[in-house]
């Protein structure tokens, strides 16, 4: 009898070992879960503040200077969002950081969307993965956790977007037709680049699509303003009154349409958004 007890005990005694861990899995889960959410959330307020403070002081500086601006009052938001990953690091220890990857990764690909966004504006490149990395890092250069290459790439990806928002609301502008052209260079060059790696990443060919149709946005609205602008000998100040009235009539806006909101809200789990880009 005594040989029967012991070994029921030994097996309530597995199965509690297995019920803690369990426990201790999904309650990790649950915290990475609201984490990323609150990750997703200040990195969408980064980006709304960065369009909000392009468009700022129109007319009272240069491009160069307003970008800037934009990248510094972001530099200092996107810390925030450094801060809440860095709280991430004990929960994501060792191979933790494997098991719990799909729970991270929407807040990590809004963040590098955001950061990417700064970078650009900063530096007219994409931003690198060390350099990435670097901002997942404590200050001594010790990651918090290692940075999946998709994550990565389908952050990037999701630049262009932002890239199509900022070269239309920009255009009508003075300079900002020299500056559309630039972007849809470098928009087409992106799109050219991921197309090679998408075989290795599936979810990378649903993004490739929505940056074609945001390419096609710029080159549409370029195209027209080009044949607009070739009809007239005008002053500056009228052309870009027709500028202006070529876009608003395309139905061209920087805050992108109805497909994209779902396409960035839905998969990353966005909560209530903030459009003028403040904290709560």
């Amino acid at each position: 009898m005594s040989v029967v007890l012991s070994s029921r005990d030994s097996i309530l005694e597995v199965f509690d070992h297995f019920r803690d861990e369990l426990d201790d899995f999904h309650d990790r889960r649950e915290r990475l879960i609201k984490c990323s959410r609150d990750v997703t959330n200040l990195s969408k307020k980064v980006i709304f503040l960065i369009h909000r403070s392009l468009t700022e002081g129109l007319g009272q500086s240069d491009e160069r200077e307003t970008s800037l601006r934009a990248v510094s009052r972001a530099k200092e938001k996107l810390k925030d969002v450094q801060n809440l990953f860095a709280g991430m690091r004990e929960e994501v220890a060792g191979d933790r950081f494997w098991r719990h990857q799909r729970n991270v990764s929407p807040g990590l690909q809004e963040y590098i969307e955001a950061l990417s966004l700064a970078h650009y504006l900063e530096c007219q490149t994409l931003i690198s993965y060390e350099e990435v990395q670097k901002s997942l890092s404590d200050a001594d250069g010790t990651p918090y956790f290692p940075l999946p290459l998709d994550d990565y790439l389908l952050g990037l990806s999701d630049l262009t977007g932002e890239l199509m928002r900022y070269a239309i609301s920009s255009i009508s502008r003075r300079g900002g037709r020299s500056k559309a052209n630039e972007v849809c260079i470098f928009v087409r060059g992106c799109r050219a680049d991921f197309e090679g790696l998408t075989p290795h990443f599936r979810e990378l060919r649903k993004k490739q699509q929505v940056t074609s149709q945001s390419l096609e946005k710029i080159e549409d609205v370029a195209y027209a303003i080009a044949v607009r602008s070739s009809e007239y000998d005008l002053p500056p100040e009228l052309l870009d009154d027709i500028v202006e009235r070529t876009v608003a009539e395309a139905g061209f806006g920087g805050g992108g349409d109805d497909r994209d909101q779902r396409r960035r809200g839905g998969r990353r789990g966005g909560e209530d958004e903030d459009e003028d880009g403040n904290y709560d």
